[in-house]
């Protein structure tokens, strides 16, 4: 099997496989990593120098991650003429399981963004991300503590479908004239359009795959975060599909917050999942407000983009932000930040995002062991203050290192 060419997995490594609806996970499987553009290189190295040692440290060598680099971005334009070549697409999707640094959106025509046509292109539907605090992080509230929270946010419909034209545009015109014509409905002549599609199939695969890790985690609740006061047909749509799958896939083991209070008139059992739903500007205000009410949200494309931002901005921003693009099996593990280009080469950018990201793609390959170390030596560098510039700024007497000075203390960690 070769890709660009010349370029061949390593010859030590086993696909991962998928059996009877599970991932096989071999002893030393293959893991395809895009280094990613700007800062992606410096903090691909440092992600992997822990992730390697943590294997080691938990396994002793009878596992070990076969890396196996294809190429996107920059560094694929640069080498093929191409920012996403086919091969890179065919790997992510024969492999698995792969890791990626931040990618660079190109300017001019192509594609709109690398990410984005990575997620509809592999069916990524589910973009994941968690949110916890890590102790000894700065905040700008008072109880970090109190937030831990993990968003199911929708990765291949609403607004980022990508269906807009400019306004002036013949696309634009003939869409404002189909509307008036058919619809009655009047629309500026200088006015840019889009279109916000939200299926039932996109929204019930989304909150199914929330639900089912709610259950597998010991998670508490499912939020359902919309828009539907004022977008009925769409994010309305979404929360009632979401009710929907939740009574007739789940009936057994969710309640709604009416059911709850009527059934148990307070906690209710360890099992059963409470479903919610808050409009998103008021989701807004609990997530500060009572952060420790909400477990697991599920969202809509643009309302978990938000949210996911801001809530990260709670428990020390960007930096400490984990994520993973999903499909069923497909999986994309990823920097949550940007490529930060200015930052680039000066080893000082805060690798955190992508080695927390890498903690959830040890747990999606079932080796908790080496994600728990990994997050406890972490924590351990944290707490003793040696950190990058971006926590440094606000830790007092905290020693400022590198990143790769970061990742080496964590190595030492373990």
């Amino acid at each position: 099997m070769s890709f660009f060419g010349n370029e061949t997995p390593p010859a030590a490594g086993e696909a991962i496989t998928i059996r009877e609806g599970k991932l096989r996970v071999p002893d030393r499987p293959i893991v395809p990593f895009i280094e990613g553009d700007g800062v992606g290189p410096e903090i691909w190295q440092a992600t992997r120098r822990v992730l390697d040692a943590a294997v080691q440290k938990a396994y002793a060598g009878q596992r070990q991650i076969q890396w196996f680099e294809v190429y996107a971005g920059e560094k694929a334009q640069r080498r093929f003429g191409q920012w996403l070549p086919e091969d890179t697409l065919r790997a992510l999707r024969e492999f698995v399981v792969s890791i990626k640094g931040p990618l660079t959106t190109p300017v001019g025509g192509g594609i709109r963004s690398l990410n984005v046509t990575l997620r509809q292109e592999l069916d990524l539907y589910a973009c994941i991300r968690p949110v916890r605090w890590v102790p000894g992080v700065p905040s700008p509230v008072r109880h970090p503590e109190n937030v831990d929270m993990v968003i199911f946010r929708e990765n291949t419909e609403d607004v980022y479908a990508g269906l807009e034209w400019p306004a002036g545009s013949p696309e634009a015109a003939r869409l404002r004239e189909f509307l008036q014509d058919r619809l009655g409905i009047r629309l500026r002549p200088d006015a840019g359009l889009g279109l916000k599609p939200v299926s039932e199939f996109g929204s019930k695969r989304l909150v199914r795959k929330a639900i089912q890790y709610a259950l597998q985690h010991g998670r508490r609740s499912v939020t359902l975060v919309h828009k539907g006061n004022i977008m009925k047909y769409t994010e309305g749509a979404f929360r009632e599909w979401g009710y929907q799958v939740a009574r007739e896939e789940f009936g057994d083991v969710t309640v709604s917050e009416a059911e709850a209070a009527e059934r148990f008139g307070g906690p209710v059992p360890p099992g059963i999942v409470v479903i919610k739903d808050r409009i998103a500007d008021n989701m807004f205000q609990q997530a500060l407000l009572r952060p420790e009410e909400y477990d697991v949200l599920a969202t809509p494309n643009l309302n978990g983009d938000y949210l996911s931002d801001a809530l990260a901005a709670q428990v020390g921003g960007l930096g400490m932000a984990p994520g993973a693009n999903v499909s069923d099996y497909v999986a994309v593990f990823e920097a949550t930040h940007g490529t930060a280009p200015r930052h680039a080469g000066q080893n000082r950018i805060n690798p955190g995002s992508l080695i927390l990201s890498g903690v959830m793609m040890l747990d999606y390959l079932g080796w908790s062991e080496a994600a728990r170390q990994v997050e406890k030596a972490l924590q351990a560098v944290i707490q003793q203050g040696t950190v990058t510039y971006d926590l440094a700024r606000d830790m007092p007497g905290a020693q400022e290192t590198s990143t790769s000075g970061f990742a080496e203390a964590i190595v030492a960690a373990l």
